[in-house]
């Protein structure tokens, strides 16, 4: 699993022209799912997700978390995080979770992280969506379960 996570002033994602999510002061979470992840796996990634420090705190430090903040989420699924360059122009992308289960753990990110976090915004799993930030910072981390 991989989480390309944001710190943003503000995100929204839109779907033929409508904004399905939107979000201000936060995290906007790109999502990877392979075929080898599990809930327990999500689960660690959750917790690191909701643990980061990358907010200033009064002395400029990073230093407060999205509940230090009252932060935000934004959650983008993105089979894409796991596209293969290695042969020829054309990504390949069979390291990709397959779509219902990938959409499962997607969805139990989502309800995870509803439980800890007051809101929780989200893409459309497998459409066409248009996605806008103000990276703050910019502040990008990448988390990737095989690294925790």
């Amino acid at each position: 699993m991989k989480f390309v996570i944001q710190r943003v002033s503000e995100s929204s994602v839109t779907v033929d022209g409508t904004c399905i999510g939107k979000i201000g002061k936060g995290f906007l979470v790109l999502i990877g799912i392979s075929e080898n992840d599990t809930q327990e796996i999500a689960d660690k990634m959750i917790k690191k997700l909701i643990g980061l420090r990358i907010f200033k705190d009064e002395n400029d430090k990073v230093n407060l978390s999205l509940a230090d903040v009252n932060g935000e989420l934004l959650l983008v699924s993105q089979f894409t995080l796991y596209a293969d360059c290695k042969k020829g122009n054309r990504p390949s992308f069979v390291n990709a979770g397959n779509p219902e289960l990938a959409n499962q753990l997607y969805e139990y990110i989502i309800e995870s992280c509803r439980r800890q976090i007051p809101v929780v915004e989200t893409g459309s799993f497998g459409a066409d969506m248009k996605v806008s930030l103000l990276n703050d910072g910019p502040f990008t981390i990448i988390l990737d379960s095989k690294e925790l």
